[in-house]
């Protein structure tokens, strides 16, 4: 009998010592204390925070890998997927759904062990009804449980580092705001007697989700430690009746992190308009104001005078002609008529494009006839009109006695 040899010295390990419990334990779904696991993810992310704020991208880069190895993240991730998301019965090309506790304790292992090289997997398409229109339906693309599990874990160490740097007036799906909360910003700007930014564009990005750029959106995330798993959601395809199709532009609206993805690319856009901040973070007296929920957007700006009129030059902006992620706004209304109409449209807008010599970019400034009621200006000739914002008797009408009506914001 071969007997094994003692350790001599205390950092010696016998070779049958096992750490942390067997590896075959079983791993009950049930018994999983969610208050810590919780808690444990919070403040991961907000350490992420603080990093991001205080510049500090190393320590940002070190704290979100900790955050994608983090079981408790995991835990956090299949849950979310598993039992709070409402398409959690909806299932990807693959057909599985995940239901029972069992089959979500075997989910965390195959998430979090990952034994196997990532690969994304194509998502299927899916439309649903819009809203506001009987006709017009909504393209949405499902990936597989195991790519949203995933997802939810990228979205965890990835949105910490955002929220630190996203625009102050972005509403649209952040942690913590809401559409009441851009209701609320635009009234602070127009509220009183004579506010001075009376004129406002109200627009809204056509397709916004269908056509982000992924160079650009690659280019913002930078060295992000999970970069590569977002460059293969980009580029998984489309399964539409049976066929697999190639995704060029555009995230897939349904997935955990595309909202995300969407915040991202559209980072920047105030510092496009022009809206300048003081110190305090207050926009400037001269400034405009960009409220900006998800892919709509209201932009408030000052009447021009008669001198900075003569400067301004009229400019076509073409429906889809560039990828959202490149300096061009687009469209202001998803179906709405292009600016050369001749005012008969209901989305019918009048569009001037000024060259700003000392900031030195391009703003878009549109200013929409149903507002106001009055048909939009001709400028065929290419004069330049001196149409203003409507006073307030405008407003009037006889069921509230010459008083101004109630409207529903933007």
């Amino acid at each position: 009998m071969i007997e094994a040899p003692e350790p001599k010295d205390k950092l010696d390990a016998a070779a049958n010592v096992v750490a942390n419990g067997p590896e075959d334990a079983p791993f009950d779904w049930r018994q999983v204390d969610w208050r810590r696991a919780e808690d444990d993810v919070r403040r991961l992310r907000q350490r992420i925070f603080t990093a991001s704020k205080a510049g500090d991208l190393a320590r940002v880069r070190n704290l979100q890998r900790l955050m994608l190895r983090s079981r408790a993240n995991t835990l956090v991730s299949v849950r979310r997927v598993t039992e709070r998301n409402a398409g959690r019965l909806t299932a990807g090309v693959d057909g599985e759904v995940v239901l029972t506790p069992q089959a979500k304790a075997r989910l965390v292992d195959r998430v979090h062990r990952m034994a196997e090289p990532f690969k994304a997997l194509p998502v299927r398409r899916v439309y649903i009804p819009k809203r506001a229109s009987g006709t017009k339906r909504r393209p949405l693309g499902i990936p597989v449980i195991v790519d949203r599990c995933h997802q939810a874990r990228v979205v965890s160490a990835l949105e910490p580092e955002w929220e630190a740097r996203f625009e102050p007036k972005s509403y649209g799906f952040r942690p913590g705001r809401g559409c009441h909360d851009a209701i609320v910003a635009i009234r602070e700007v127009v509220k009183g007697k004579s506010p001075k930014r009376q004129w406002a564009l109200d627009a809204d990005l056509a397709s916004a989700f269908d056509k982000l750029a992924h160079d650009h959106i690659l280019r913002m995330l930078g060295t992000f430690p999970a970069r590569g798993m977002v460059a293969q959601w980009l580029k998984a395809g489309v399964v539409e009746q049976g066929r697999l199709h190639r995704t060029e532009d555009g995230v897939p609206q349904g997935g955990v992190v595309s909202p995300l993805l969407l915040n991202i690319a559209l980072h920047g856009m105030e510092q496009a308009a022009g809206v300048r901040y003081d110190p305090k973070g207050w926009a400037r007296a001269n400034s405009p104001v960009l409220v900006r929920y998800a892919d709509d957007l209201v932009r408030h700006e000052a009447p021009y005078d008669r001198a900075e009129m003569k400067g301004l030059r009229r400019g076509s902006v073409a429906a889809g002609s560039r990828r959202w992620g490149q300096p061009d706004l687009g469209d202001a209304r998803e179906g709405g008529s292009s600016p050369d109409n001749d005012g008969t449209g209901r989305y019918c807008q009048t569009a001037w494009v000024r060259q700003s010599r000392r900031e030195g970019v391009t703003r878009v400034n549109q200013w929409q006839s149903s507002v106001s009621g009055v048909p939009a200006p001709n400028l065929a000739d290419g004069s330049v009109s001196s149409a203003r914002p409507p006073s307030r008797s405008r407003w009037a009408t006889p069921k509230t006695g010459g008083k101004s009506p109630v409207r529903r914001p933007w």
